[in-house]
């Protein structure tokens, strides 16, 4: 899994700002088959989460109906300058992470 994040730079004190994510991921949902005709096993992210200088922001339980390549955008009141750190697991335990500092001035 290889996340993308975009969170911006600055922003002001009780500023609403858009946080966006992507990670690539199949997202095989158990249903296609390969070229050998072979049924593909299910292997999705379960779970997403946002943390903001180890706070939860946002969780989300992730189904197999989510499309390839999963994008998230999530809203933030900025308070204070801090860490935002991403977290996505699969199925088979993998787990894919980012950071991203916000400055608020």
């Amino acid at each position: 899994m290889k996340p993308r994040v975009r969170v911006p730079k600055s922003a002001t004190v009780g500023e609403m700002i858009e946080i966006k994510t992507l990670v690539q991921h199949p997202m095989h949902n158990g249903f296609h088959r390969d070229s050998d005709g072979n049924v593909i096993p299910q292997m999705i992210i379960h779970s997403f989460e946002v943390k903001f200088d180890g706070e939860l922001v946002f969780r989300g339980d992730i189904e197999p109906g989510t499309a390839e390549n999963p994008y998230f955008a999530v809203a933030f009141k900025a308070e204070r300058s801090g860490t935002f750190d991403f977290r996505w697991e699969d199925e088979t335990g993998q787990v894919a992470e980012a950071s991203k500092d916000l400055n608020v001035a």
